[in-house]
């Protein structure tokens, strides 16, 4: 893919306008999906943080969520922030009985694992394939608890915070599992575009197709 790619930034909740601008300094085009015929236009697609059985219930409101599953598990390009791993994830620990995600991501994600809002922090992270390191911002946060074979471990927690009894050191916060990325920080509210240029890398390399 030559031409700037079309990311779309799921705009139900969460940081649209950052993730956007984000993805604009990566090289991308971008545009709010909220509608199904949406979904088909785009190449790749970011789901922003905010509370995962909203996004959910919103996403199934604005009839979305089985075409946006379908694209993706199809090899639309996609990128969880926070919220946005556990849309990912194809298990949840610590979940609402019912809820549904879009899927894909072969790991089980515990949600606010980090504990409340009051436990939110910042960290300092070596990401795969960076050269410095990426200042993440950690807001009621997810871990991942396990990953698939398929799944590579992006980055991982190598300071010590104390959340719900748990030692988080060690802790897995960002995945990819072929065109998907997932991170447990938000990596739009950091000033710092890497994140975004790789999944926007990640875009340009695929060869998803889009539907007519």
């Amino acid at each position: 893919m030559t031409a700037a790619p079309l990311v779309g930034v799921l705009a139900l909740q969460g940081d649209v306008r950052e993730h956007r601008a984000m993805l604009e300094r990566a090289g991308a085009e971008t545009v709010a999906v909220r509608r199904p015929e949406e979904v088909d236009r785009v190449d790749g697609i970011v789901i922003p943080g905010g509370e995962s059985t909203t996004i959910s219930k919103l996403a199934r409101t604005f009839g979305v969520l089985d075409p946006l599953r379908e694209a993706l598990h199809a090899g639309l390009p996609g990128f969880g922030t926070c919220a946005g791993m556990i849309m990912l994830a194809e298990h949840i620990e610590a979940g609402i009985e019912g809820q549904e995600t879009f899927g894909g991501l072969d790991v089980v994600v515990r949600r606010n694992a980090f504990g409340r809002q009051v436990d939110s922090f910042e960290a300092d992270l070596d990401v795969t394939g960076f050269d410095r390191a990426f200042h993440a911002m950690f807001i009621r946060a997810p871990w991942v608890e396990k990953v698939g074979q398929a799944v590579e471990v992006v980055a991982r927690v190598s300071v010590v915070h104390r959340s719900e009894g748990h030692d988080a050191v060690g802790r897995i916060v960002a995945v990819r599992q072929g065109s998907l990325l997932a991170t447990s920080f938000h990596p739009e509210i950091t000033g710092d575009p890497r994140i975004h240029a790789m999944f926007v890398d990640m875009v340009r390399e695929s060869t998803y197709v889009k539907r007519k």
